[in-house]
């Protein structure tokens, strides 16, 4: 009898053995699974992360340049609107035609930007401290002016106005970091310093 257990009991050590290996690498094939997993979740979430650095291309200099630029664009598009009417040279009211024609679709491209950021653009006088701005006085004054007199104040006042905005698009391209904006920055600045040197060009001649 005792020895009919114990040959039992050799017999079952084996069978255990198997059993116990087989329970470890199903445990261990777990583990890899539960790992494999777990690398999967972090790609996945990696994934979101991407499409949100994609969605926030965008930084606080960026910000700045569109909820600058839009009142500072709209002011040089009041002063055209005077030299429409008020301008005595032919080459003045050009001038004014063409910044109208080019920083009108600006605003509209800038004013988009913020909207699709979330962001609110200044209202009101907000962009009357900005440089090259002018001043309330400095408006009425142009307001009142016309023929050659008004050229010429046309004139030295866009200039400095422009000079304003070639300064906040060189801290765009400094700072900024979403591209159509940088590039929108670098196009303000060719343009409008080919802008400055043409009507100091005409302040010379007067």
């Amino acid at each position: 009898m005792y020895v009919t257990r114990s040959l039992i009991r050799r017999a079952a050590a084996p069978a255990a053995a198997v059993t116990a290996a087989l329970v470890l690498a199903a445990c261990g094939q777990a583990s890899d699974t539960a790992g494999s997993g777990h690398g999967a979740g972090h790609a996945g979430s990696a994934t979101p992360s991407a499409s949100a650095g994609g969605a926030a291309a965008h930084n606080a200099a960026d910000t700045a340049f569109a909820q600058g630029m839009i009142p500072h664009h709209r002011q040089a598009l009041e002063m055209a609107s005077l030299a429409a009417t008020r301008a005595e040279s032919a080459e003045v009211k050009t001038l004014a035609d063409e910044i109208r024609k080019a920083q009108d679709p600006e605003i509209t491209t800038l004013s988009g930007w913020l909207a699709s950021w979330g962001e609110q653009a200044q209202g009101g006088h907000a962009g009357h401290s900005m440089s090259g701005m002018m001043t309330g006085e400095e408006t009425e004054q142009l307001g009142r002016k016309s023929g050659r007199a008004f050229d010429t104040a046309f004139l030295q006042l866009m200039v400095k106005h422009h000079e304003g905005a070639v300064a906040m698009a060189r801290t765009e391209q400094t700072d900024g970091a979403y591209q159509p904006a940088k590039d929108m920055a670098a196009s303000v600045i060719a343009s409008q310093s080919a802008e400055i040197t043409r009507m100091n060009g005409l302040l010379g001649t007067r």
